[in-house]
């Protein structure tokens, strides 16, 4: 959602954000250890993938296949510029069944990791809801950054490892302020918000994220989409807050974390500021878009790593529900990337926005398998 757990939501705890949103942060949710898999030997395996028939996938008949063709036409929009892609986008015009387009058009690999595992991590992320005003007063007093007016983008030295992004000093390039630097300095003439919210906590999290929604207090809804960030990594606070056994394994969660930040409020700005990264929003028109530059698909797009999975492709999820453990098995398209979205078989599944697509999106941390569909033309 990436410029946009909704999320993260990967690790959601342990990593950096996204394309055009914050790269995404995993949500870790309460699991089961489990114990390692050993590497096995696997024939056919081409480039971390084996090519498979449809009906090796469990539960392809079985989705709404009409549903994933007018998701993966809406995709098309913006992956028709692709050349893998340019030709099926053409052909998916025209199509209203949704089994034979898939069928006809393509064919489907199934992804293996380094060690030849078929299973990896899904987890979620989500479009959150913040209050807010657009005049700060003592209940809305944390700001909604725009694009600081002093923000530059650098080929420096100085810059090369932040994200080439930081400022003009008397003449001298250097990194851009860190969260505790942004936040010491509410005056600084080069930020200017976008609204005030009530939630520290939820604007931290809407970073990472990457867009989201503020309910004003006439009912108003803005959406707020990424714009960039001050180029400090990422830190993660969740593997922080483990060590410092202030939460367990089994006890973190978005849900979690925000429950013991509920119950010791003296911690907060201590362990935020541990995270240098600091993330600026711009309005937008649309709700959550992704790294393809088009609104997010509740349940139907994911974020992927691009390294292994171009942007438009449609990757069929075998997974779990995180809240009912039941088989999520669906045919989903790849919109958008993270940070904490590495490695072959790795997707971030976007939820949608509200409270339900919170409480999925907090929990998932799932392991899956990946089927790639490759265009046969």
């Amino acid at each position: 959602m990436k410029k946009g757990f909704v999320l993260i939501l990967a690790s959601l705890f342990f990593i950096v954000g996204c394309s055009k949103k914050q790269e995404k942060i995993e949500v870790l949710p309460p699991k089961i250890e489990e114990k390692k898999e050993e590497p096995i030997v696997i024939e056919n395996i081409v480039n971390g993938m084996q090519k498979v028939g449809f009906n090796q996938i469990d539960g392809f008949f079985e989705d709404d296949l009409n549903y994933a063709l007018e998701v993966f036409k809406k995709d098309c929009e913006k992956s028709k510029r692709f050349d893998t892609l340019k030709n099926v986008c053409q052909k998916a015009k025209y199509e209203k069944d949704g089994r034979k387009f898939f069928i006809v058009n393509f064919e489907p690999y199934k992804l293996y990791d380094s060690q030849s595992r078929d299973k990896g991590t899904i987890t979620g992320y989500y479009e959150p809801l913040l209050n807010g005003s657009l005049k700060k007063s003592e209940r809305y007093k944390y700001p909604v950054y725009k694009t600081p007016k002093n923000l530059i983008l650098s080929e420096s030295k100085y810059l090369k490892d932040y994200k080439k992004r930081g400022k003009i000093v008397k003449g001298k390039i250097m990194p851009y302020d860190t969260r505790e630097q942004i936040e010491k300095n509410p005056n600084n003439p080069n930020l200017v918000p976008i609204a005030y919210v009530d939630d520290k906590f939820d604007l931290f999290f809407l970073q990472i994220q990457g867009s989201g929604k503020i309910k004003l207090e006439d009912g108003k809804i803005i959406n707020v989409g990424y714009a960039s960030q001050n180029g400090h990594p990422y830190f993660s606070i969740g593997t922080y807050m483990i060590e410092k056994e202030y939460l367990t394994k089994d006890e973190m969660s978005v849900q979690g974390m925000k429950e013991f930040f509920n119950r010791n409020p003296h911690l907060v700005d201590e362990i935020f500021n541990l995270n240098k990264s600091y993330v600026f929003f711009r309005v937008s028109d649309t709700s959550a878009t992704g790294a393809l530059n088009t609104v997010l698909t509740p349940k139907r797009n994911i974020a992927v790593d691009r390294s292994y999975i171009e942007l438009g492709m449609p990757v069929f999820l075998s997974t779990k529900n995180p809240v009912t453990q039941e088989p999520l098995n669906q045919l989903m398209v790849a919109a958008d990337v993270g940070g904490a979205i590495k490695g072959e078989i790795r997707a971030d599944f976007f939820w949608g926005f509200g409270d339900e697509a919170f409480n999925y999106a907090g929990r998932m941390k799932e392991k899956g398998k990946m089927y790639i569909l490759k265009p046969k033309y």
